[in-house]
């Protein structure tokens, strides 16, 4: 192996060298239990609450006690849709989301449809994008939440999220979005864009595995999903995790005071490497929203070959990419994203994505350009579709 190039930052990203000076004394010099009211546990309480405001303030947040930690995006996620749904069950069970949601949102609501809710899943069209026609039409009277993410984490289609919240508020629903591939990639204003609920994780923006948030906006109800303990405020028991949520306020800093330079040479990049592949690659299609999108999800389609050899054979050479969420990763099921999408099964079955990072450089863009160009002409040269000849 000649050398690594990691491409799959939307699976996970580098804990920053900022990030680790932040956590790091958390560790073994301020290592007191945040719930703890003597001195010790004071002291890590003013960690926890700097990061609750940092990322407060990231968002445009009305106030620092709207932050609630998680042990991550997953359990956000599945917080803000069951914990939503059982406070407003005297209201109504009828939920609406869209086919191509995170499994985090996804299977929360199959678990509330075997308690008697019911969900509407929305259809997105070629690009990734709900219809606000198909979203007023799915509405109904006991209808008491909406939940859409705000960029999806396959293709990087970025959602008309503050039309969606419009909508909901119009007809008294509260309104949740999956931020978690948003944050740091586009500005994300809470009160502008009108959202009750948001999700979104450190490990995505150069932050710590494991330490995740749920904005909720005052005064909207929710059923707590994790109990045992008094911690936030009641809402979330469990003894908080002060180096994670030190380095998750700092990483949401940096990701937003850094936005517009990184998404500058995230764009760069990005349209460097699209070039370079189908400019050297026949018959690959680019998948999502032409300009609707983030600069560093790139998701492409190569005809007459199996996204699962070209992985393989990519990493084999030092090229980490991914066909799709790292979620579903094991799984065989193709993307249900690309599905939703009416992508056909072979363009799903050839799809790859590649996310790029702040620290990637031309000559990481330009090995992976020359090592994909090698493996697709090595896998269409065994190819079956090959020899038969394209139709």
């Amino acid at each position: 192996m000649e050398r690594k190039v990691y491409l799959d930052n939307a699976a996970t990203t580098y804990v920053s060298s900022e990030v680790l000076s932040e956590m790091l004394p958390c560790f073994n010099a301020i290592y007191g239990n945040s719930n703890s009211v003597h001195a010790f546990g004071r002291e890590a309480s003013a960690i926890v609450d700097r990061a609750r405001d940092r990322i407060a303030h990231a968002i445009n947040a009305e106030k620092a006690n709207e932050i609630y930690f998680t042990s991550g995006g997953t359990e956000a996620d599945n917080w803000a849709i069951i914990g939503l749904a059982h406070a407003y069950a005297n209201k109504g069970k009828h939920i609406i989301t869209s086919k191509i949601e995170h499994h985090a949102v996804l299977d929360a609501c199959k678990k509330l449809e075997e308690e008697g809710y019911e969900v509407t899943y929305l259809n997105v069209d070629s690009t990734g994008l709900v219809n606000m026609v198909d979203l007023i039409h799915a509405i109904r009277k006991d209808t008491t939440l909406i939940s859409v993410m705000a960029v999806n984490n396959e293709v990087g289609t970025i959602q008309n999220i503050k039309a969606i919240a419009k909508i909901a508020h119009d007809y008294d629903i509260v309104f949740h979005t999956d931020a978690v591939q948003a944050i740091g990639a586009i500005r994300l204003d809470v009160k502008d864009m009108e959202i009750d609920a948001m999700t979104m994780s450190a490990h995505k923006i150069n932050g710590p595995k494991g330490v995740g948030c749920l904005y909720l906006k005052n005064g909207i109800k929710i059923e707590p999903l994790v109990v045992g303990g008094s911690q936030e405020r009641g809402l979330r028991g469990g003894t908080l995790n002060v180096p994670a949520v030190a380095g998750f306020g700092k990483a949401v800093e940096i990701a937003v005071r850094d936005i517009v330079v990184n998404q500058q040479k995230l764009r760069s990049i990005r349209e460097y490497f699209v070039r370079e592949v189908l400019g050297k690659i026949d018959y690959v299609t680019v998948n999502g929203h032409s300009h609707q999108k983030v600069n560093g999800i790139l998701n492409l389609s190569f005809e007459m070959v199996d996204n699962e050899s070209l992985l393989m054979l990519l990493d084999m050479e030092g090229v980490a990419v991914s066909t799709g969420s790292a979620c579903t990763s094991n799984s065989i099921e193709p993307s249900h994203v690309l599905k939703a999408m009416g992508l056909d099964e072979q363009a799903v079955n050839g799809s790859i994505r590649f996310s790029f990072g702040k620290n990637i450089s031309k000559s990481d863009i330009d090995y992976a350009v020359e090592t994909l160009v090698k493996v697709v002409e090595r896998l269409r040269s065994m190819s079956a579709l090959t020899k038969a000849g394209r139709k």
